[in-house]
């Protein structure tokens, strides 16, 4: 039997939080552990409670004090192992761009329904990000403005079997879902994503997805 996802709500509107509690609280494989106001109180909570960290927070981003931006930016730093889904009545490119920049590995609105939301949390724990289309066509634009160089994929820069990991995992397969599709164990999977970790210098799947857009590896509709 799985683990509980534990999760952390972060919203300064109580009453949309303790509504996002009460939807989650009614799942058998996800765990409320805590809700904050601020990105202070979480910070504080994090800190006081190192036995009891989250898998997973949801992060409003207009908040007093310290905002998501801010506390996203701090957690992916201090905190990398956490993963962070941002939630929020903003929906403009710029606010979707810099909170994957500070190290959101979801982005939602809050219009969004609940069962998108409970996709996003599965979808994160399983696989450690999940983009929609959208999101990921606002990622690839932003992209295509700016030239950067490419990566040196013509000089063993990424062996073949790391590319076909790679846009696996952009394709959004778990490991053993990978490991089936190229007939190698999951944890020969979990060695080249450790490779392509390295190589890229990317700190999680996020950053990895980024690279493959960025490379032309992985190419969107």
């Amino acid at each position: 039997m799985k683990n509980s996802i534990k999760i952390i709500i972060v919203d300064d509107e109580i009453l949309f939080r303790k509504g996002i509690s009460f939807l989650l609280d009614r799942e058998n494989n996800i765990d409320v552990i805590y809700e904050a106001s601020s990105g202070g109180e979480l910070l504080a909570f994090l800190e006081s409670n190192h036995d009891n960290h989250p898998d997973i927070i949801i992060m409003d981003l207009k908040m007093q004090g310290i905002n998501g931006v801010e506390a996203t930016k701090i957690i992916h730093t201090v905190y990398p192992n956490i993963k962070i889904i941002a939630l929020t009545s903003y929906n403009t490119k710029s606010f979707i761009l810099n909170m994957i920049a500070v190290g959101a590995v979801a982005y939602l609105v809050k219009n969004s329904t609940p069962q998108e939301l409970l996709v996003t949390i599965n979808e994160v724990a399983e696989r450690g990000y999940y983009y929609t289309d959208y999101i990921m066509k606002v990622i690839q634009e932003d992209i295509s403005t700016v030239k950067k160089p490419k990566c040196l994929l013509d000089s063993n820069f990424l062996t073949t079997r790391e590319i076909q990991v790679l846009k696996l995992i952009c394709d959004q397969k778990s490991s053993t879902e990978i490991a089936d599709a190229l007939f190698i164990s999951p944890r020969t999977v979990e060695g080249h994503r450790n490779n392509l970790l390295l190589k890229t210098e990317s700190r999680n799947i996020a950053g990895l997805v980024l690279f493959a857009i960025q490379n032309e590896i992985m190419a969107i509709d």
